[in-house]
């Protein structure tokens, strides 16, 4: 990776409507705050197509948006072949997804695939739970759970890529 390259990550779950744009959208706002939104990207998609071209569930924008964190620009789109070559980052949201991303990843690119709870083992936790069946309790955990991923993502980016 050259000095002017940018770091380049992607978030994935399954739809690409509750989990993966709040991540992103999480992690985008760790970066302004850190003054690191011109050094690394961000995108986020989803294993399956079911919501390509539509907007994040209104209840995580909604979860989000309770928390100074605004998703509704991003548009679910699905996981393409390029995009094992084009990020640095291939971070999914729980182990069904994680499986579906390392079937599909070429072998040589297989390193760049984790799972985001992988970067905050303190949560006791290793999956982040899709809240689209349940109530607002479930995007609220998902928050929680993705800060602080988010947070040691973010570390990991920093000590790999020195930044």
């Amino acid at each position: 990776m050259s000095d002017t390259e940018m770091v380049r990550v992607l978030f994935v779950c399954m739809g690409n409507i509750c989990r993966s744009p709040t991540a992103e959208g999480v992690f985008r706002e760790l970066l302004k705050q850190e003054g690191l939104a011109d050094v690394v990207e961000t995108d986020s998609a989803g294993t399956h197509g079911y919501h390509v071209g539509r907007p994040p569930d209104a209840r995580a924008q909604a979860a989000a948006r309770s928390r100074d964190v605004d998703i509704s620009d991003l548009r679910a789109r699905q996981v393409e072949l390029s995009d094992f070559e084009y990020f640095h980052w291939i971070v999914a949201m729980d182990n069904d997804n994680l499986e579906n991303l390392v079937a599909e990843c070429p072998a040589s690119q297989r390193s760049k695939v984790y799972r985001l709870l992988d970067f905050a083992p303190h949560t006791g936790a290793d999956e982040v739970p899709d809240p689209y069946y349940g109530g607002s309790a479930g995007f609220e955990q998902v928050l929680d759970l993705v800060r602080a991923g988010s947070a040691g993502l973010l570390k990991a980016i920093r000590d790999r890529h020195g930044i």
